[in-house]
């Protein structure tokens, strides 16, 4: 009956990950407004195709078919400046759903990056955050634990958010609770430098939490631009640039490592 149990858990698991498609987007061919070659046209449009693909929340093709939704830019030369233009459009209803703009002195200035982001605003990227998290500190005394659940509307509601700090060999414990909000960039899926290592990441996330029962400092917990990664089946996050900070302790590495904790890998558990 346990591994039928634990078999019906893993499934269920695999379908929460998978569920979410992954949409289907064509880049028309880049048209001329004016004032610009065949070679930059082909270049800019090399490029941002290069940057959407790198995602691996949209599934990008040339054209229209067989697609959910498509992009047609416009690039020009306008004054001293070059000028992408694009339209966003559900295919099915031929609603266009965003129309975005990047302008730069050249070619090489252009952003890339902050264009593919707009471009793809409005169109619903698989967000891998959704459901409850458990991260887990194992102190001298026990446990210290934090359980959040992410949700569709970009709230969080925090089940639980122990706060800890040891000073002169007394700890105190404090299980707190709370709600939020939160932003989730699947898009930035790139390569940072973090402490001289090169780590490929997810996506970016900022969480406000508003927290009680709590050591007085963590009353309010604010982190913006943290770089999140995930394993392979999406079932464990690390942050790799920062934490959730939930306590201090002031007596040395014979405790804890470091004179600050924090929440930093998360495992999804519903």
């Amino acid at each position: 009956m346990k591994r039928i149990l634990l078999f019906l858990f893993f499934i269920y698991s695999v379908n929460i990950v998978y569920a979410q498609r992954i949409p289907v987007v064509g880049i028309m061919e880049f048209e001329s407004g004016g004032g610009v070659t065949p070679a930059e046209l082909s270049n800019i449009s090399r490029q941002v195709v290069s940057e959407l693909s790198s995602w691996g929340t949209l599934n990008i093709v040339r054209g229209s078919e067989g697609t959910a939704y498509v992009v047609s830019v416009i690039v020009s030369r306008q004054g001293n400046l070059v000028v992408l233009e694009a339209k966003t459009t559900e295919t099915g209803t031929q609603k266009v759903i965003n129309e975005s703009r990047e302008t730069a002195a050249s070619f090489r200035e252009l952003n890339v990056i902050s264009f593919c982001g707009k471009i793809t605003e409005k169109v619903p990227l698989p967000n891998y955050l959704l459901g409850t998290w458990q991260a887990t500190l194992n102190m001298p005394d026990g446990p210290v634990v934090c359980v959040m659940e992410f949700k569709s509307d970009r709230t969080v509601s925090v089940e639980r958010y122990d706060t800890w700090e040891h000073k002169q060999n007394n700890a105190l414990r404090y299980e707190g609770y709370g709600n939020g909000t939160y932003s989730y960039a699947g898009y930035m899926n790139r390569q940072i430098t973090v402490n001289s290592q090169q780590i490929r990441i997810d996506a970016i996330i900022s969480v406000n939490l508003k927290l009680e029962e709590t050591l007085p400092e963590q009353t309010t917990v604010s982190r913006a631009g943290l770089s999140i990664a995930f394993n392979g089946d999406k079932s464990v996050f690390d942050i790799v640039n920062g934490i959730f900070p939930c306590g201090n302790n002031y007596d040395g590495q014979s405790v804890y490592p470091s004179a600050v904790l924090g929440f930093s890998r998360f495992t999804k558990i519903r």
